[in-house]
This record gives structure tokens, C-alpha cells and sequence, in this order.
């Protein structure tokens, strides 16, 4: 068994000593005291959270007018009531004592850990920022005790203590201390980053200037620059070595090219894509069987939502190499063409005017472009008919629109008395003579 390291032995002897040093400290009568009174303070906070905090509930319920921003503000709060009632108390605690004892000693240990509370709650609030619930944990419990440490004066010894916990692998050093340094960094730069870029992807959205396919390609391109940024700085916060990592990522590079070739082509195309503009978020498209309209550009797949809430991830390799009809590329004008049969009694001329009048009282279609009615054949039972209208909102739906002009039509030609054929057959019973013929 190979021997302790005599740095570790040493460091923890020095925190264990000033952690024996602290206790003894708070065995005097005046601090003792300040440890009698902030142990009240805080039965007294959770006594108040308890009966306050159902109330408090049943308020922010109350609250739905509210925006979304300050009801979220209140949620934290909620959360936090019993850290905030607490602060309260322990700075009112010590401007009465400051207020009625001329000794600073004697609110010594209410100040502190009124500071170190107050601190607790602060990184508990900001700590929300983080969506990863793992993350955050992970990172507010590093953060409540980095401050404690600090706030106690441990640091130095507790930093030294993991600075002797440590692995050599040649030249390469790593140390609990630098892991913990690495984590911190590369959480708080991925959170700021996150923050960056939803808030300039907010400007972006918001600007009509840019089209919305450059907008999601510059949000991207940040996204990359600002996570790989992250990433490469908590890296270099552990001590590694990023000029083997050039090396490495160079050999993976390769690898990667051959064994992940469709996805590299679809993450090819996804920024063809964005840069050609020839499908952009809000476009009404057709791919195959597939009809909607897209919701997102995502760097692998495009997010098509049909009319029945069937949400599609197709490849942006598909998009680049197949047939794709896009109902809005350049505008949002959409002819839709609908085939009827009238009977040869009705004058064709008046079943014109009829059709044409009833796609017009359809609220959807344009009046501006007025709708037409053709003769296309003369058929068996039936003077065949198409009737051309045009609408400019194309992703409400085809389907809805065509039944309601078809109904539209419908009560025209009853109230004008036109006729809709269909085929009739005559089917004639032939007598034993006839049955007779046929079998001879």
C-alpha cells in the first residue's frame, strides 16, 4: 500500500486545526449568546414561513393578470421565504443590538452569518438561471459553500486541502481544487451564454430587417461560438492542454467524417438552408405525403407541424435534394382549383355566375383576385366544371377552405335550381323466354 501523500496530511491537519479553534471560539459567553440568538431567529423565521406561506400561495394564484416575468419573481420568492424571513430577522437583530450595546463584539457572529445568509439567498436566486436541473444543484451547493469558507475565513486551508488531492498523469497535473474550478467556470459561462443568446435571439425576432432564415442562422453561429468559448475555457480552468486537443480533435475529425457522413450532410445542408432562404420558420410546405408549415430550422432536421398536430423532424438533406413545394417561398398567394359537374339541362353561362358568386362569399378567398369557372369537358352525365380562386393565408388549411366553398356551392344551385347529375344505370330483368335466348 503506497504511502500518503505528506502534503494532504499536512493541509488537512491545518484545516482540521482552525476548524477546532473556530469551535473552541464560539464556547465564550458573548459569542455563545449570538449562537443562542440565531438559533431563535431562525425557529422564529421557520414559525412565521409556516404561517404565512399558505397565504402567500393562495395570492400569487390570485395574480393572473400579472406578467409572466414578476410571476415567476414571486414563485422564487416563495421558494426562498423562509432564507428571506431569516435575513430580515438577523439584520433587524443587529441593528437592535448595534442600537443597545455599545460592544461590536457582541454582534459579531449575527452579522456574519446575517451576510452569509443573505449571500445563500442571492446565489439560490440567481441559481435558477440554470436550466439543467443537475447543473444547478451541483453548482449552488459549490457556490453556498464557497461562500460559507470565505465568509468563515476556511478558504485558504480548504483550497489547499484539494489542492493536495490530486492525480499526475506525465506532465499533466489534476487536482479536486482545479475540478471544482473547471465546473464552477464552465457552468457559469454555458448559463451566460444561454442568456446571450436567447436575448439577442429576442432582438432578432423582433427586428423585420432580418429575414428570418439569417436569424436563425446567426443565433446558431453565437450558439457555437459562445458554448465552444465555454467549453474550451473550462478546459483550460482544469490545466489541460489544448494544443493535444487540436491534435486529438484532428484524429476524431477524421472519424468522424467517414463513419457520420449523414450527419454531417444534413448539418451541410441545415446552413445551405439558412443561407439559400429557400424555406424559412412560418413557410407552408408539401414534401411527399407531408403538408404544414415549419416551426423551427434546427441544425440536423427542419420541424414541420401538419393541421392535425402531427409534429415532422424531416433531415435537411431531403429538403436539399428532394421535390419541395413551398405554398409561400415568395408570397403567400395560394390557387386552389376545385372540379364540379352540372346538368346538360342548366344553362352553363348562369352555372358560371352561380360558382363564381359562391367562392366570393367564402370569407377566405381574395376578393382581390377575383375567382374564374371554366368549361374542361362535356361528360357522360354531366357538363364538368373548374372553378379557380385564390387565398393568402395558406397555412389555416386547404381542406377547410375547399368544404366551404363546396358548401357554398351547394346552397347556390339549390337556391338557383341547378342540378347536380351523377351517373344512373337502368338494369332491365329479362323473362324465362329472354333467359332462354341468352343461353342459346
Amino acid at each position: 500500500m503506497d504511502p500518503i501523500d505528506p502534503s494532504i496530511v499536512d493541509s488537512a491537519q491545518g484545516l482540521l486545526a482552525q476548524l477546532i479553534a473556530y469551535g473552541q471560539s464560539m464556547l465564550q459567553p458573548s459569542r455563545f449568546m449570538q449562537v443562542l440568538l440565531l438559533f431563535a431567529l431562525f425557529l422564529l423565521a421557520w414559525g412565521i414561513t409556516a404561517l404565512i406561506s399558505p397565504r402567500f400561495d393562495a395570492w400569487i394564484r390570485a395574480q393572473e393578470g400579472m406578467a409572466k416575468g414578476r410571476l415567476r419573481l414571486l414563485v422564487l420568492m416563495r421558494d426562498r421565504l423562509r432564507g428571506l424571513i431569516f435575513v430580515a430577522l438577523a439584520w433587524a437583530a443587529v441593528v437592535a443590538i448595534e442600537a443597545y450595546t455599545p460592544f461590536p463584539s457582541r454582534r459579531y457572529l449575527v452579522v456574519l452569518w446575517a451576510s452569509i445568509a443573505t449571500a445563500w439567498v442571492l446565489i439560490g436566486l440567481v441559481s435558477r438561471l440554470i436550466r439543467n436541473p443537475l447543473m444547478r444543484r451541483a453548482l449552488r451547493w459549490m457556490a453556498w459553500i464557497y461562500v460559507t469558507l470565505l465568509y468563515l475565513g476556511f478558504l485558504q486551508p480548504a483550497s489547499d486541502f484539494l489542492d493536495s488531492l490530486s492525480l499526475s498523469f506525465g506532465d499533466f497535473r489534476i487536482s479536486a481544487l482545479g475540478v471544482l474550478k473547471a465546473v464552477i467556470v464552465t457552468g457559469a459561462l454555458f448559463t451566460a451564454a444561454r442568456v446571450v443568446t436567447q436575448g439577442a435571439s429576442r432582438r432578432i425576432a423582433a427586428n423585420a430587417d432580418i429575414a428570418p432564415s439569417f436569424g436563425v442562422l446567426a443565433v446558431k453561429l453565437l450558439q457555437i461560438v459562445l458554448y465552444g468559448a465555454a467549453f474550451f475555457l473550462g478546459l483550460k480552468a482544469v490545466g489541460f492542454d489544448l494544443t493535444g486537443l487540436a491534435v486529438l480533435s484532428g484524429a476524431i475529425g477524421v472519424g468522424l467524417g467517414f463513419g457520420l457522413q449523414k450527419v454531417v450532410s444534413n448539418l451541410v445542408s441545415g446552413v445551405i438552408i439558412l443561407l439559400d432562404k429557400s424555406v424559412k420558420p412560418g413557410d407552408v410546405i408539401s414534401l411527399g405525403e407531408t403538408f404544414g408549415w415549419i416551426q423551427s430550422l434546427g441544425a440536423r432536421y427542419v420541424s414541420v407541424v401538419t393541421r392535425d398536430g402531427r409534429e415532422y423532424l424531416i433531415p435537411n438533406e431531403d429538403l436539399i435534394t428532394g421535390q419541395v413545394v413551398n405554398w409561400s417561398h415568395s408570397n403567400d398567394f395560394v390557387r386552389i382549383d376545385l372540379e364540379f359537374g352540372a346538368s346538360y339541362q342548366d344553362d352553363p353561362h348562369k352555372v358560371r355566375r352561380v360558382a363564381i358568386a359562391a367562392a366570393g362569399s367564402a370569407s377566405r378567398v381574395l376578393q382581390t383576385r377575383p375567382a374564374v369557372c371554366h368549361i374542361t369537358s362535356f361528360g357522360d352525365s354531366s357538363i364538368n366544371y373548374v372553378l379557380r380562386f385564390w387565398i393568402l393565408d395558406p397555412r389555416e388549411g386547404l381542406t377547410n377552405v375547399r368544404g366551404t366553398v363546396f358548401l357554398a356551392l351547394w346552397d347556390a344551385f339549390q337556391a338557383e335550381g341547378i342540378s347536380i347529375p351523377f351517373p344512373q344505370r337502368e338494369v332491365r330483368i329479362l323473362g324465362d323466354a329472354g333467359l332462354k335466348g341468352v343461353a342459346d
